[in-house]
């Protein structure tokens, strides 16, 4: 795919995705949906890609969906909305994904980020769900991310108001992990992203993106100890397990050689309803 509405680079083994409609003030469009969903799929794909930049080119990180660029056909079998066509590769992926927000991040501009590891937002960054203040209804699997990240009585609160949200409430609430001046915004975001690929292993990342993610849902405790049994029988015939316990030995930096798309242990209970969708 041609990419006429973002930014696809890789350097430094770090994928930087850039929303790259400033004028528009990163407005949200079908294509740009499009693209999104192909980019998080290119760079989960490429084995030389260890972590994941989102951000924004201008003074907005996204102002929400930009209808005058045109909707989209409902009627086509198998439809899917905009927001999901990027949050559910987003979420699917295997590598680390830091969100660096700017300005405003209102409608799909907060939905889109909240599949993300790791949120980092510029001190004057607000966020908005302002979906019911629009007759409209929360799109990207908001309704199942928000409330996890925050808690559901704020999700409520936040979600049923619609209003903004400050970067200093956002940081209280666990929206974002860090508020940081606008001019640190994107060194902050990179410096994450490069202790990621110095100093952990790209399959013992994946999984634990995976399994935080997905065992949080759980009801009890019990699934993550049964997957947690497996795993760490899985770690002793490890060749990175044994660099990382040698490394770390040793005081050096590790030398991690395995990866996601030859190494990722099979059994993991995520993978088949992936592969398989509902």
């Amino acid at each position: 795919m041609t990419f006429e509405t973002i930014v696809y680079r890789v350097a430094e083994r770090i994928a930087t995705i850039t929303l790259d409609r400033p004028g528009a003030r990163n407005g949200y469009t079908v294509a740009m949906a499009n693209e999104l969903g192909d980019a998080f799929a290119r760079a989960d794909a490429d084995e030389d890609v260890r972590a994941i930049v989102l951000n924004a080119a201008g003074k907005d990180f996204c102002v929400g969906m930009d209808l005058s660029e045109g909707g989209d056909d409902f009627t086509v079998p198998g439809w899917v909305e905009p927001a999901s066509r990027a949050t559910r590769p987003l979420f699917r992926a295997n590598k680390p994904v830091i969100a660096a927000v700017q300005g405003a991040a209102v409608g799909v501009g907060s939905t889109l980020i909240l599949p993300a590891d790791i949120r980092v937002a510029a001190s004057g960054a607000r966020f908005g769900f302002v979906f019911a203040r629009r007759g409209l209804f929360p799109e990207g699997g908001s309704t199942w991310f928000l409330p996890r990240i925050v808690g559901l009585s704020r999700a409520q609160e936040w979600m049923l108001t619609g209003r903004l949200i400050p970067a200093a409430e956002a940081l209280a609430a666990g929206l974002v992990s860090r508020v940081v001046e606008p001019e640190l915004l994107l060194d902050t975001a990179y410096g994450i992203a490069r202790e990621i690929v110095s100093a952990t292993a790209p399959v013992a990342a994946a999984v634990i993106r995976q399994a935080l993610l997905h065992m949080h849902g759980e009801p009890s405790p019990e699934p993550a100890f049964r997957l947690d049994s497996r795993l760490i029988a899985h770690a002793f015939a490890s060749p990175d397990a044994r660099e990382g316990i040698t490394a770390f030995l040793q005081k050096r930096a590790p030398e991690f050689r395995g990866t996601v798309g030859a190494d990722l242990p099979g059994f993991l209970p995520w993978l088949d309803s992936e592969s398989h969708p509902a």
